[in-house]
Formats: C-alpha cells, structure tokens, sequence
C-alpha cells in the first residue's frame, strides 16, 4: 500500500484525537496518544484540552497525584507525561542514551566516574520514598560524598536516576522547582542491560507506532533519540507483528495491522495546539504536520516550539494569550469559516486558563517580535 502525504497526516491526527475528540479520562487519553511532551507544565494539559470531549484539568492533576501519569525524562532526553503502565519500558529503552549522554564529560568533571553513579542510583531511589527538592538532594548526595558535590554531579545523576517528577504546585501540578520522587509501579531496573533495554526499545516501537504511525525508521529513531540502527534492529525484531507499506516518496514505513489510516478527505477540525505538542517532533519528517516553509519560526534556534494554530491537519500560525481573548496570528489566507471555529476553540481554551493560567507561555512572548508579517486576529474570549 502506497500512503499519500495527506494520508500519512490524517494517521497521525486520528491516532492523536484530533480529528475529534474522544470521551476519555485524562490517564486513558495519555495511554492514547502515547507521550506528551512535558517540559512546560501547562502543556501536558492543553494537548489534552485538544483531545478529549469535556476535559477537566483537574482530572489530569489527579491522575499526576495518584502516579497514573508520570512526568520524568524519556524519550529525546525532555520531559514527557505517559501513562505509569508505559513508563518502565520507555526508561529501560532509553537507558543506554541516557547513560551515555549523562555520565559523560560534564558528568565525570565533577569528579565522579559511571560506576560511582550506578552505585549511588539504589540509594538515591530509597532516599526519594517521598518528594525531594534539589535541595534535599543536592544535600543527601553531599553527604554520601563525604563533600559538597561539584558542578555536574547532581545534574547527571539525577538524570540517570529513573526518578519521577513529584507534584509541587498550582496552576499546572508542576512548578519551576521541580521536587523528585522514585517510581511507585513496583521495581524498576537501573542497570537493565543490553538486552533487556532491546526489548523495552521493541516495546517503545510498538507502542510508538499505535499513537504516531506509519513511520519509517528515521522516525521512531527521531522520536526516541536513538540510532537509526537500534530502530532498524528493533523494527526488525518486531516485523512479524507490522504491516510494511510505503510512503509518498517511496520510503519504507511501518504500522500495526488495522490501525486507523484514513485517507486525505477525512476533514480535520481547526486546533490551538500546545508549545511543544508532541506532532509537531514525534517524526524525522517534520513536514507530516508542520510545513517547511514554517519550521524555522515555530521551532526556534534554541529549541522553544511555539504554540500553533492547525487548520486543516497542517500548521497555520502561532497563537498566544492576551487581554481579551486570543491573538491568533496565521503565516498565510484562512476562510472566514476557520476563523470563526477557531474563535470557538478560543473561547473554550479561555474558560480553561481562566482559573489556572490566563496568560500561559508568557515568558516566551519574546518570539513574537521575530514573527513574519502575517494576519493577526483577536480572538475574543467571551
């Protein structure tokens, strides 16, 4: 089966909820889509406002109290939200990228060696039975080491260390002072070994491949940060379960059997989607949603990924926050009838903000001065 460019991002947006939105409970919708990208904590519960009929963010606090969902560093070394039933697989997946990149230079100046890392993980682990600031970690390591830690210590250790984000503070669970806590879903393995990350990478791909796919092997090695030959391994390890089908230019993809692929007619309701919201890196091939001729504004140099109108599966603009409504600013033409569904999600998403955050992502407001001219619509909130 050959799969147009419209075909592959109809797959994603159903596998994603957002053709439509599904009537499901924040930790189910998370098992859904996979992985949210977490880094900034109002965006986790935006992609789910994106996603699910009548989306309650209290229920989404809820599910981060009760370590249904977690917050920890997983796939490309940034902060996700996933399912806690998900979360071992993908740390132990990851686990030679996080050793590798963690215990390295930085890590070692500080004077410490990988095996004085993998000695103190156990105990580090017992120690966070309950939330600890990095002060209280920062401290307990000073302790172990006999001396104040140096610079780098802490900032490896506490990456290699499968430690959870602990829920700290309003408006969104998670403050800008993270607290750490140790997994509570029963042991996990710090050291898993090759084999054993190998399998978890096999489970990674499967599960990658229910809330992204099709996908070639330079996307699930985009989506996890690893090796195009440790994707092409585990694809391969996993090939009796896949369908193989090809792409608009004749690449090689992969996808589970039945999964939704609709075609390119299906329509695709407008969105205001989240910084970071997980469509835009989940793929090598950034153009299945975001158009190249827009990468470059809404991926900044540094990383930031603007929050985006999608209109018609595709981004179309950037949006933010101010009084009154939402400035909705689109990088080319939109019918009269998009702006007037986008001024629906606009009143929906100020309702949500008005009791959390009614100006969200305001630190990066910075990046709209670099914006291109461009139609810029208020958005009223009322």
């Amino acid at each position: 089966m050959r799969m147009t460019a419209r075909g592959l991002n109809r797959s994603t947006l159903a596998r994603q909820l957002l053709l439509r939105r599904e009537p499901l409970d924040a930790a189910e919708g998370v098992r859904r889509v996979v992985a949210l990208q977490a880094q900034q904590p109002a965006s986790p519960y935006l992609a789910l406002w994106n996603r699910l009929v009548g989306f309650d963010p209290a229920g989404l606090d809820a599910a981060f109290t009760e370590h249904a969902v977690v917050k920890a560093t997983l796939m490309r070394l940034t902060l996700h939200a996933v399912h806690a039933d998900d979360h071992p697989a993908f740390r132990e997946a990851m686990h030679p990228v996080v050793r590798a990149t963690r215990l390295s230079t930085r890590f070692t100046a500080s004077g410490l060696t990988a095996e004085d890392a993998d000695a103190l993980v156990p105990r580090l682990l017992e120690f966070a039975d309950r939330p600890r600031s990095t002060a209280e970690c920062e401290a307990w390591l000073g302790e172990q080491l006999g001396e104040p830690p140096r610079p780098g210590a802490w900032w490896g250790l506490r990456q290699y260390t499968p430690l959870l984000h602990a829920p700290t503070a309003p408006p969104w669970s998670f403050g800008h002072r993270p607290s750490y806590i140790a997994p509570r879903t029963g042991p996990l393995r710090t050291d898993p070994g090759p084999e054993a990350s190998a399998a978890a990478l096999r489970t990674l791909v499967l599960r990658y491949l229910s809330g992204f796919g099709p996908a070639s092997v330079a996307d699930v090695a985009q989506f996890a940060m690893v090796t195009r030959t440790r994707a092409r391994a585990a694809l391969a390890d996993v090939a009796g379960l896949l369908e193989r089908l090809t792409g608009p230019e004749g690449e090689e993809l992969f996808d589970l059997p039945g999964a939704p692929r609709p075609d390119g007619s299906e329509p695709a309701p407008p969105r205001l989607m989240a910084m970071w919201d997980s469509v835009l890196l989940a793929y090598s091939d950034r153009g299945r949603v975001l158009p190249e001729a827009y990468r470059r504004v809404v991926i900044r140099a540094n990383g930031d990924v603007l929050p985006t109108l999608l209109v018609d599966g595709y981004v179309a603009g950037v949006w933010r926050p101010v009084a009154g409504g939402v400035e909705a600013t689109a990088f080319h033409p939109l019918a009269d009838d998009v702006w007037e569904r986008l001024a629906v999600e606009a009143r929906s998403l100020v309702g949500l903000l008005a009791d959390r955050e009614p100006e969200v992502y305001r630190r990066y407001g910075h990046w709209w001065g670099h914006l291109p001219d461009a139609t810029v619509r208020l958005l009223p909130g009322g």
